[in-house]
């Protein structure tokens, strides 16, 4: 029987590409690079923000050096910590999946690449009353595609429940190939989405064998 549902959060529950693309646009800008277009910071989302800024970084300045990635990347962290909820905002359909969700008895998690404080605040602001713990990027804690966050999560919410949480009991939802990697490098089935950074095909191509298209499908696989 499934009881706990861990969700990634960029591309599966928010629709977070605005606000990223204008934070690595505003840190290249500060650092006198060229700004990407939006397509290719999509391209680069999934993996932790320093892959994104770093990729950025190395397709307007090939010739870019560690020390000019570092000053992006600061300056990046800096401005998205405050910029994190100009135009960000939960896809479609979301809410109400999550309050059902939270209605049946499910427990849920995010656990997301992005930096913790912006993590929790987002949690904060969009999903403190239906979605019970949040969990970003820390030195403490390994960035997916490794089970770490997926661990820790399980860990809290188990705490929350009174009991241990078996991982029989788990779903992991996600949007992206290192979601697929997270769920598979956990031991959980995982459940894409295709309205997310990735296109339904690249998913069938990097395995996934569950995709919805809207979030209220969800419901149907519990």
């Amino acid at each position: 029987m499934k009881t706990t549902l861990i969700f990634d959060l960029d591309g599966t529950l928010m629709n977070t590409l605005d606000d990223l693309h204008d934070s690595v646009s505003y840190a290249l800008r500060e650092a006198g690079l060229q700004p990407n277009a939006k397509q290719d910071t999509r391209r680069y989302l999934g993996n932790g923000i320093r892959n994104l800024v770093n990729r950025s970084v190395e397709q307007t300045c090939p010739t870019a050096d560690e020390a000019l990635k570092d000053h992006v990347f600061d300056t990046f962290r800096s401005y998205y910590v405050a910029h994190s909820m100009d135009k960000t905002a939960p896809y479609e359909g979301v809410g109400e999946m999550l309050k059902e969700c939270k209605k049946r008895g499910y427990l849920t998690a995010i656990v997301s690449n992005k930096l913790d404080p912006a993590v929790k605040d987002l949690h904060k602001a969009f999903f403190a009353d239906v979605v019970d713990v949040a969990i970003g990027e820390t030195k403490a804690v390994k960035r997916k595609p490794a089970p770490d966050m997926v661990d820790e999560a399980i860990r809290q919410l188990s705490l929350l429940k009174g009991n241990p949480i078996k991982k029989e009991e788990c779903i992991y939802i996600g949007d992206s190939e290192v979601d697929l990697q997270t769920a598979r490098n956990s031991e959980l089935p995982c459940i894409s989405v295709s309205w997310g950074f990735r296109e339904r095909s690249f998913l069938v191509e990097q395995g996934a064998k569950v995709i919805i298209d809207r979030p209220e499908q969800l419901l149907g696989y519990l």
